[in-house]
């Protein structure tokens, strides 16, 4: 049964955020600084592995204790603002076309980033404000 299996899954999951989280702050910082290194293959293929793990990890969850986007809220809001996460994060990183763009999208990609995980932790589609606004 794959539920025995839950708790190493959640672990992968969670480490795979602070890992992805840590890996693109360090990417977005090194592009402030106007470093080449943000652009090395191992940093950008290392992402793709731990993102995709991230991806892999989560959809396990989600079949596993059968919580689906598009039925629980809190869910549906992460896929969601996972998108604008990924879309922020390709500004930041590659298509934005001053540096100050790539700062602003920086900073919104991490705030988006930062969100997320609040929703995971609260379970909540409202994330750190559903403490705040009861």
């Amino acid at each position: 049964m794959l539920i025995a299996f839950y708790p190493q899954i959640k672990f992968l999951h969670i480490a795979c955020v602070v890992a992805s989280g840590s890996v693109f702050t360090l990417r977005g910082m090194m592009m402030l600084a106007g470093s080449r290194w943000v652009y090395h293959p191992i940093l950008k293929r290392g992402s793709y592995l731990i993102d995709s793990t991230l991806l892999a990890a989560g959809i396990t969850l989600a079949v596993m204790l059968h919580q689906y986007p598009f039925v629980q809220a809190w869910l549906t809001a992460k896929v969601l603002l996972l998108v604008v996460y990924i879309v922020l994060g390709v500004f930041a990183l590659r298509r934005g076309r001053t540096p100050a763009s790539r700062a602003g999208f920086f900073i919104a990609a991490l705030a988006v980033y930062l969100f997320i995980v609040s929703i995971a932790l609260a379970h909540d589609p409202r994330g750190i404000f559903a403490y705040v606004i009861n």
